[in-house]
């Protein structure tokens, strides 16, 4: 599709304030455009998200992420000088109800510090701390309409805003489709074609730790698991800033499981994953006193097969970006979003 370069001082509206549109923010605002995200969250971060409970916080979407592009790892050193984010984890397993292996691929991960949301936040407010940026959170966008003067976008509650000169959507893609559908049928049909998988994300937080598992660090941080059911086993309070909390699981489910136990309630979707956990131990073994369990549904996780897109872009003023297009990892959605603000300002990419 063909790029039409912002000017100097046009106006943007993001819908998403997750890592893409925070990235794709970052780079228009830097350029000198008016730039206003919207969530419909009471924070940016979208699967970046952290839980905050009395006695901890748990990461229930992203748990860590690694680097391959040198773009991205330039952006990610100076998350590191900054704070925000850290190494991790170290210390990784592969588990199943037959057995624990020690896991090493090689490949360095981080996390936010003292929470995966810290990035975000970071992200968010040093966007923010431009005056020509804005952030509107707990507000929910449904519908768009077009004026000689440029967009509108409406909100649940009938209050409009604008109008922009561009509107990028980094929602995701059936989200998305409900925005444009009236508005582009080839950004539309772009939606309709990236199907998404679902995911559940379980937490348990514990009155002591778990119990010892012959031959395995009993301070090791992250299993992958080969179970029906149970995907990855995360420790919170192993993670940097979190020492001080008691034992806090995010319990990630297989994406088959998920789905096929979509409409379940939340309760019931973390008694089973919590059953799962438990197969991972000796049979003697017995789990400490819950302090509080629960689940999350991300019903729209991940993508279920890579894109040729890096970013979708139309003549009307409509984009599209985030972690749906490549392989729906971090360091995707940032490029995703990093590289439509540069295309949108008219620089290479």
């Amino acid at each position: 599709m063909a790029i039409l370069p912002l000017s100097a001082h046009q106006s943007v509206a993001i819908i998403g304030a997750g890592i893409a549109g925070l990235a794709c923010g970052q780079v228009l605002a830097n350029s000198g455009a008016s730039v206003t995200l919207f969530d419909k969250a009471r924070g940016p971060g979208g699967r970046l998200s952290s839980k905050r409970r009395p006695s901890a916080t748990l990461d229930l979407g992203a748990q860590a992420f690694s680097v391959h592009n040198a773009e991205f790892q330039r952006a990610v050193d100076t998350w590191l000088s900054i704070g925000c984010i850290a190494s991790w984890p170290t210390a990784t397993y592969q588990a199943s109800p037959n057995g624990w292996q020690a896991h090493n691929d090689g490949q360095k991960r981080y996390t936010g510090a003292p929470r995966m949301s810290a990035l975000t936040r970071h992200l968010a407010d040093s966007l923010t701390a431009l005056p020509q940026a804005a952030l509107h959170t707990g507000t929910s966008i449904t519908s768009l309409k077009r004026t000689q003067k440029g967009w509108l976008l409406v909100t649940a509650g009938g209050i409009t805003h604008g109008p922009y000169d561009q509107v990028v959507v980094s929602a995701p893609p059936p989200q998305a489709h409900a925005l444009l559908a009236a508005w582009d049928d080839d950004l539309a049909t772009a939606c309709q074609t990236r199907k998404q998988r679902a995911c559940w994300a379980g937490w348990a937080i514990f009155d002591g730790p778990l119990p010892a598992i012959p031959g395995v660090d009993p301070d090791w941080q992250m299993a992958r698991v080969a179970h029906p059911t149970l995907h990855i086993v995360s420790r919170n309070q192993t993670k940097p800033g979190r020492a001080a909390q008691p034992e806090s699981l995010s319990l990630l489910a297989q994406l088959d499981w998920s789905e096929a136990h979509l409409e379940q309630p939340a309760s019931e979707v973390a008694r089973q994953l919590l059953a799962a956990l438990k197969s991972l131990f000796p049979v003697s073994a017995t789990l400490p006193d819950l302090i509080e369990t629960g689940a999350h549904r991300w019903r729209y996780a991940q993508p279920a097969a890579a894109c040729e897109h890096t970013y979708l872009y139309s003549g009307n003023g409509l984009a599209l970006c985030g972690d749906n297009f490549c392989d729906g990892r971090l360091e995707d959605a940032w490029l995703s979003g990093h590289r439509l603000g540069k295309a949108l300002i008219g620089r290479s990419v």
